[in-house]
C-alpha cells in the first residue's frame, strides 16, 4: 500500500526556506505548541489533504526549469514533518533519483531512530532552534528539548549539513543569556553552515483568530533591526558588542 502524506498546503516559488528557489511542502500535525506560531492550523492532522510522493514529484516537476536554473530544490516544512517520517523519506527518496535537492524544515522535536533513514535522502536540514534554555523552552513550546539536543548530536555525528533559524522574540527569546546559551550550544557543532535570525511577526495572528483562539503573544513588538543584528553578532561570534 502506498504511502501517503498529510499535506497542509504548498508554496511554489519559496525563496526563504533553503538555497534558490524551492518547491514548499507544508504537512499537517505538530507535537510543539509553540507560542509565536503562524501555522497555528497546522498543529492537527484533521483536514489534511493525502498525497503521494509521486503526486508531489510531479507537481515539483512542473517548475524544475526555475529550480534548477537557481540551485533549489524542495523543502518540507510543517507542523513538523518528520512526524511523517516513512511519508518524506519516500518523497525524498524519489526526489534523490530526479537529482532535486532536499531540505526538511524540522524542530528537531522527532525520535531519532524513526528519523535516520529520512535524513540519508535529506540533504540540507533547516533546524529551528527555539530556546537552548531548557525550562524556557518547555515553558515557549510546551515541550522538553532533550529530544532535540539528541538529534542536533546526530546530525554533527553524521557530518548532515545544518542552517539554524532562530526566531527572535522579545520577552522570550532576546536576552543575552539566552542568546549566549545557545552560542555555547551551537559553537562546537561543524556541520552547522548558517545561522539565522528570524525576526518574530504577527502575520500568524490572523489563523488563531480565524480558529476562535486567543493569541498568546498580544502586544509583543516585532524586533527592530539593530536587535535582529544584535543577536545574529551575539549567535555567530559570542560577542556583545
Amino acid at each position: 500500500m502506498e504511502i501517503k502524506g498529510r499535506v497542509h498546503s504548498f508554496e511554489t516559488f519559496g525563496t526563504v526556506d533553503g538555497p534558490g528557489i524551492r518547491f514548499i511542502v507544508f504537512l499537517k500535525g505538530c507535537p510543539l505548541r509553540c507560542k509565536y506560531c503562524h501555522n497555528r492550523d497546522a498543529w492537527s492532522s484533521e483536514g489534511a489533504k493525502l498525497y503521494t510522493a509521486e503526486e508531489i514529484v510531479s507537481e515539483v516537476k512542473k517548475y524544475r526549469n526555475f529550480i534548477d536554473s537557481s540551485g533549489g530544490g524542495i523543502t518540507v516544512s510543517g507542523g513538523e514533518p518528520l512526524i511523517q517520517p516513512e511519508f518524506v523519506g519516500e518523497l525524498f527518496k524519489k526526489c534523490r533519483e530526479q537529482g532535486i535537492h532536499t531540505a526538511v524544515d524540522t524542530s528537531g522535536y522527532v525520535n531519532l531512530e524513526d528519523v535516520k533513514e529520512v535524513l540519508e535522502y535529506t540533504d540540507l536540514v533547516l533546524l529551528d532552534l527555539k530556546q537552548a534554555n531548557e525550562e524556557k523552552h518547555r515553558e515557549l513550546t510546551g515541550v522538553e528539548n532533550g529530544r532535540i539536543r539528541q538529534f542536533t548530536q546526530y546530525l554533527a555525528d553524521i557530518n548532515k549539513p545544518v542552517w539554524i533559524r532562530y526566531v527572535l522574540v522579545p520577552g522570550y527569546t532576546d536576552a543575552e543569556e539566552d542568546l549566549m546559551a545557545a552560542y555555547n550550544y551551537l559553537r562546537n557543532f561543524k556541520n552547522i553552515e548558517k545561522i539565522e535570525v528570524l525576526p518574530y511577526h504577527t502575520m500568524g495572528k490572523e489563523k488563531w483568530e480565524k480558529l476562535c483562539l486567543d493569541y498568546p503573544l498580544e502586544g509583543v513588538p516585532t524586533p527592530t533591526k539593530e536587535e535582529v543584528e544584535k543577536a545574529k553578532n551575539i549567535l555567530t561570534t559570542g560577542r556583545k558588542e
